[in-house]
């Protein structure tokens, strides 16, 4: 994505080089021709204080008047100021105080400005020393504020936040039990012989437990893969009073003897998502080194050696896989919804016919046009859904909105049965008559669901006087599954290219469009 810097100095050498730039504290130009804007004004070098402050309160000015003038459909990221290299005669505090309200001003504008998005760089200045974020020779050479030394680490934590504000992360948290949610094994030390809670190391392995908790109430889904008796740690869940993560709090687990390259197959399998979506954690590290060479599309970090390493830990391992910029609604449910999927799975087994299955569970599915509350969800999904993605088109949530403002039809599939709501789960994107994006979260599939929610478009589409629909599958790597999914719906192939992109149309007077009766529709 090409984006256009407004800067007060140079600041080239941190950013992707398809990034232009303004001139030095140059805002009497605002293309209208990029894809988004980056708002990067570092501390100015003052050697007075109170020419620094008014200085410091002019940025915010700038600042104000560019995003009022910038395209709102389009996204707008502004970094925080640093205190950095101030000198200061006195406590500073009016220095401070004047960076402080810089900053707030910033955030104030967020509530406002729904395609602005806030990072704060002193999450990446905080690492290194205050001699080392600027080399004063590159200062009067080049006007740069950073030490260029630093670009390369730069660019890899800017990436990250480029990844958090698209809502990218991992869907799951796959945990060893001994020696790494308790002290101890609980095999030999039994029950209450293992350090969980009271003193050091217990204590340390409690608070991770806390902290893992806490992390599945922000959308991450927790499972186990050990080697131990089920029997044992069913009771251990049960039993020590200082238990915090139980049996109720993990989505899946494999507690049994078997290798764990298998057991994480198979619990990729059961929540229906790819390898690519999980973090393993162990203490043992042939466990790990197994894990990496069998599994390697799986993220498995190393594993604290000494307990009180716990939170440093925690706090790598939020930042490197699990954060996002925000939490969307279906997030914080995660686990409830697959621990849904889990009951259906298992309510399916007493039906003879699939039919019958799908009839008993009273399916609802709500579509609904694409809004304020919804767009986050849709954007999320456009970056993570690979599997049942007819096009796979990534689209951040100011792509969304530019899109609905410009005449696109998106709407939503919320999907829900007697055994819970899975919550936003589809979206199709329609600009006229071509579908441009068709996506199902794959835990919601193999119940015809996808199928009911095209033709439901497709007849209000109809409804709304289109007479024929174009559509495209692209192929990737991850959603051959939805190769034939037009076919199957009634669209006819009229083209393959060289890239085995399928081009289709379906005529929707002729078209058979009915839905079974297995669900109930609303339209809102």
């Amino acid at each position: 994505m090409s984006l256009f810097v407004f800067r007060n100095n140079t600041v080239e050498p941190f950013f992707p080089k398809d990034y232009s730039f303004s001139g030095y504290d140059d805002i009497s130009e605002i293309p209208s021709e990029v894809e988004g804007y980056v708002w990067f004004y570092q501390l100015p070098v003052k050697a007075g204080t109170e020419s620094l402050i008014q200085e410091i309160r002019g940025c915010s000015d700038k600042f104000e008047y560019v995003l009022s003038k910038a395209d709102h459909s389009k996204p707008f990221i502004a970094f925080t100021m640093d205190r950095g290299q101030a000198v200061s005669f006195d406590s500073g505090l009016d220095v401070m105080t004047a960076v402080s309200d810089y900053n707030s001003r910033l955030l104030e504008a967020e509530r406002s400005y729904p395609n602005l998005r806030i990072l704060d760089i002193h999450e990446f200045t905080y690492r290194y020393p205050e001699d080392e974020l600027i080399d004063w020779r590159f200062w009067f050479i080049s006007q740069m504020g950073m030490n260029p030394r630093l670009s390369a680490p730069f660019q890899v934590w800017y990436s990250k936040k480029l990844d958090q504000i698209a809502l990218k992360r991992k869907k799951c948290l796959v945990l060893d039990l001994d020696n790494t949610l308790w002290g101890g094994v609980l095999g030999e030390d039994g029950i209450e012989g293992v350090k969980l809670g009271g003193d050091y190391p217990g204590k340390a392995f409690h608070f991770f437990q806390e902290s893992l908790l806490a992390l599945s109430k922000r959308g991450v889904i927790l499972t186990v893969c050990s080697k131990n008796n089920e029997a044992d740690v069913l009771e251990a869940w049960e039993k020590n009073p200082f238990m915090v993560l139980r049996k109720d709090t993990f989505a899946a687990w494999r507690i049994n003897w078997n290798d764990k390259p298998s057991n994480i197959r198979e619990l990729a399998e059961e929540l229906n998502i790819g390898l690519d979506s999980l973090v393993f954690l162990d203490d043992n590290p042939s466990e790990r080194e197994l894990v990496r060479q069998t599994l390697p599309m799986v993220a498995t970090p190393e594993f604290p050696e000494r307990p009180y390493e716990l939170p440093s830990f925690f706090k790598s391992l939020v930042e490197n896989y699990f954060r996002v910029y925000s939490i969307t609604s279906e997030d914080l449910n995660k686990t409830e919804q697959y621990k849904a999927n889990a009951r259906r799975a298992e309510a399916s087994r007493s039906f003879v016919d699939l039919d019958s299955f799908i009839r008993s569970l009273d399916i609802r599915l709500t579509i609904e046009a694409a809004n304020s509350f919804s767009i986050p969800r849709v954007a999320q999904m456009t970056q993570k859904t690979n599997q049942f993605n007819l096009t796979t088109r990534r689209y951040t949530e100011a792509d969304v909105r530019r899109l609905v403002d410009s005449g696109w039809e998106i709407m939503c599939l919320g999907v829900e049965d007697k055994f819970g709501d899975s919550g936003i789960t589809g979206c199709v994107m329609v600009d006229g008559d071509t579908i441009d994006t068709l996506l199902l979260s794959c835990r919601i599939l193999g119940k015809g669901i996808e199928s009911a929610f095209l033709k439901t478009v497709l007849r209000l589409m109809r409804d709304r006087g289109v007479k024929t629909v174009k559509a495209e599958y692209i192929p990737t790597p991850k959603n051959s599954q939805v190769e034939s999914f037009y076919d199957r719906c009634g669209f006819t192939c009229v083209g393959v290219d060289e890239n085995g992109v399928k081009s289709y149309v379906i005529d929707l007077a002729s078209a058979n469009l009915a839905v079974d009766d297995f669900y109930s529709i609303i339209l809102e």
